[in-house]
């Protein structure tokens, strides 16, 4: 069974943040303890310090470890995301200015995202206009939509819920209120939906 990609998004997140709060700790009792160490109070007359090198190796390996780390739990995280399953349902995800529209593969199209409870989805997202960003906050992705190109992702839905998609790159005018519903069903409903027709009036 593949990592959830929620559970990885959250869990480099909080990597990197861990890391981020000892280092910022670390150099901070570091910097205090070197003004009251060598305070002209303390120190009247300036002194040459030499330089250590044991502590230089020191100082330069650990980052690179932490920085390493951090890459390859992120792009164990990006991977995921971009190996769709192969039995994935396909969505096209068309940005332009200042909206969202969702076509399936009976080629329905709608400004609010349906999708079936627990199922794979992958995403073609593109662009008709200027340069969005397909934003997914509950499920923790996003890609860019970008005019004469297709890229693309995978989610994995959850239970009946409502979320919402945003665009989270700056488009325009209207940048701000390009939102759109993400209504997660259950696929029998889905289904129906689906291949609803309204009847001719």
């Amino acid at each position: 069974m593949r990592p959830n990609i929620v559970d990885q998004v959250d869990q480099t997140f909080w990597l990197i943040t861990g890391i981020s709060i000892f280092l910022l700790a670390l150099i901070t009792v570091a910097m205090i303890y070197f003004v009251f160490k060598y305070s002209k109070k303390r120190h009247p007359v300036a002194e040459n310090i030499e330089g250590n090198t044991t502590l230089e190796i020191v100082w330069t390996i650990i980052p690179v470890i932490l920085v390493l780390i951090m890459f390859f739990v992120s792009w164990s995280g990006f991977k995921n995301m971009r190996d769709v399953p192969k039995d994935a349902m396909v969505v096209t995800v068309t940005g332009q200015m200042w909206k969202w529209t969702f076509e399936y593969d009976n080629k329905k199209k709608s400004d609010t995202l349906f999708l079936p409870a627990n199922k794979d989805v992958k995403f073609e997202i593109k662009s008709v206009d200027v340069n969005h960003s397909f934003y997914l906050p509950a499920f923790r992705t996003k890609e860019d939509a970008i005019p004469g190109r297709v890229n693309h992702y995978w989610i994995r839905t959850n239970e009946p819920a409502v979320y919402y998609a945003a665009c989270a790159e700056y488009c325009g005018l209207n940048h701000s209120y390009m939102y759109a519903p993400v209504i997660v069903i259950p696929e029998k409903k889905f289904i129906e939906w689906k291949n609803y027709t309204p009847p001719d009036t």
